[in-house]
């Protein structure tokens, strides 16, 4: 089994590559599902997020309130650290689980779909990384439309990261996404039939 790394920079149009990919037919592992599932109700991280950030970031019945906690860690790079060094193991524990159920499904390619494969340290787990890329005005100008941040808002979560100038200079793979929506989808097939070749 060939295992593909999908990265990229927040609202970059990763999403679309990776359903494209699941329509094709490969296993796909979401990073941001992994991260929901250790941060549900009962998840793995709550014990430690509380005793890092207290009883301010979770809602009166015990969930934890993702906005609260993103005003915390968005714009404070120790608070953000502190959050990532409880999360990201568990989301790697997680995904090494799933990758080993990918390959006993008999899947011949697997994708990791995650925003953050090279800050959690997780492109060792790659046979090669594909990152999509936009240019920092287009990539603001879809973070504050998608998600109604203001510029203050968005400019917080895209300095949080590996900017995607940064991430694409260590892909094997970029995808420029600052088309339409079908013309990145369109690319997807031809790549990914490549990949399966190596398989």
């Amino acid at each position: 089994m060939r295992t593909i790394g999908l990265t990229g920079s927040i609202a970059c149009g990763k999403s679309n590559v990776s359903d494209t990919l699941r329509e094709l037919g490969a296993a796909v592992i979401d990073g941001d599902l992994l991260s929901r599932e250790v941060t549900a109700p009962g998840g793995a991280a709550l014990p430690a997020i509380r005793a890092a950030f207290g009883e301010d970031v979770f809602q009166p019945d015990g969930t934890l309130d993702r906005r609260a906690l993103g005003s915390v860690v968005f714009g404070n790079e120790n608070a953000r650290a502190r959050l990532n060094r409880i999360i990201h193991p568990l989301v790697k524990q997680l995904t090494h689980r799933r990758i080993e159920e990918a390959r006993l499904s008999g899947a011949s390619l697997c994708v990791l779909d995650m925003p953050l494969l090279y800050e959690a340290d997780m492109a060792g787990l790659c046979d090669c990384v594909w990152c999509v890329w936009l240019p920092r005005d287009e990539q603001l100008r879809r973070l504050m439309a998608r998600d109604g941040f203001t510029r203050q808002e968005a400019e917080a979560r895209i300095a949080s990261q590996l900017s995607a100038d940064e991430k694409a200079a260590r892909a094997d793979v970029v995808i420029d996404t600052s088309g339409s929506i079908e013309y990145t989808k369109s690319m997807i097939p031809a790549l990914y039939a490549k990949e399966l070749e190596l398989a």
